[in-house]
């Protein structure tokens, strides 16, 4: 008999918004898993969501602004030790509002050479590689 183990998959949204150059990170609050690591804003979706609907709700709830969600930038599964995230990453850009610190520690607006400057979350790893090698090629 095998035995297998079942492994929930959260369903996670973030939006990658630019200013000219630079991009929106937030620090996830101290007292919250991955405490003081930096993010892109988002969270789940909830039953009945779309992603992009969740998206506009979290950013919503987390900046006090309305998201216009765009494209999927890319997609990550990543396995933490408690839980597992499947994470899409849209491209999109701020509809209206002045983000608000609401729930996150710190926001920034950076560019793709102040990544390493930041310690992200573990899922964000291959997103931020991606980040930065679209921005090299664009400079090539």
């Amino acid at each position: 008999m095998q035995n297998w183990t079942v492994i929930k998959m959260t369903e996670v949204v973030a939006a990658l918004i630019w200013d000219g150059g630079r991009f929106l990170i937030c620090q996830r609050p101290a007292h919250k898993a991955r405490g003081l690591l930096w993010e892109f804003v988002g969270g789940k979706v909830e039953p009945g969501e779309t992603k992009e609907e969740a998206l506009r709700r979290e950013c919503r709830e987390e900046l006090d602004i309305s998201l216009a969600v765009h494209d999927v930038f890319m997609d990550v599964t990543h396995v933490y030790p408690d839980l597992t995230v499947h994470l899409t990453l849209f491209n999109a850009s701020i509809a209206a509002g002045e983000p608000k610190l609401l729930e996150h520690n710190a926001m920034r607006w950076i560019t793709p050479e102040e990544i390493p400057q930041y310690d992200f979350c573990p899922a964000d790893e291959e997103i931020l590689k991606r980040i930065t090698a679209q921005k090299a090629r664009s400079q090539a």
